[in-house]
C-alpha cells in the first residue's frame, strides 16, 4: 500500500499561483500511475490532471490545461502540481491519487484510483 499526504494549499488571489505537493511513502513509488483530482462543493470530483510512473506522459483537463503542469520526483517520492493564474472557479478540495501501473499509462477516472490523500483546499479569492 501507499499512503499519500497532500499539502501547498491555501488562500490565494485571482492570478495568483499554489503549487501543490503529494508525499508517497509506503510501497516503491515508481510503481503508481498518479493523478490530481479536485471537487468544489456540490459537485462531484474531477480529474486536473495525470502523471505515469516515471513523469514522462502527462495529462491535462481541458479546463485548466495551460495554467498548471504536473510532475514528479521519484527520488523524492513526491508529486507536484504547479498551478498558475488562478480563477476563483479553481477553488476547490484537491486531492492526489496513485493506482499500481508497470505500462506506462496514465489515468483519469476516479474509478481507476485506489489510493487517495485527505485533500488539501485550495480557495481563490480577493
Amino acid at each position: 500500500q501507499v499512503q499519500l499526504v497532500e499539502s501547498g494549499g491555501g488562500l490565494v488571489q485571482p492570478g495568483g499561483s499554489l503549487r501543490l505537493s503529494c508525499a508517497a511513502s509506503g510501497r516503491t513509488f515508481t510503481d503508481y500511475a498518479m493523478g490530481w483530482f479536485r471537487q468544489a462543493p456540490g459537485t462531484e470530483r474531477e480529474i486536473v490532471a495525470a502523471i505515469d510512473w516515471s513523469g514522462e506522459r502527462t495529462y491535462y483537463a481541458d479546463s485548466i490545461e495551460g495554467r498548471i503542469t504536473i510532475s514528479r520526483d521519484n527520488a523524492k517520492s513526491t508529486m507536484y502540481l504547479q498551478m498558475n493564474s488562478l480563477k476563483p472557479e479553481d477553488t476547490a478540495d484537491y486531492f492526489c491519487a496513485a493506482t499500481i501501473d508497470y505500462s506506462g499509462s496514465y489515468y483519469i477516472g476516479v474509478d481507476e484510483y485506489d489510493y487517495w490523500g485527505q485533500g488539501t483546499q485550495v480557495t481563490v479569492s480577493s
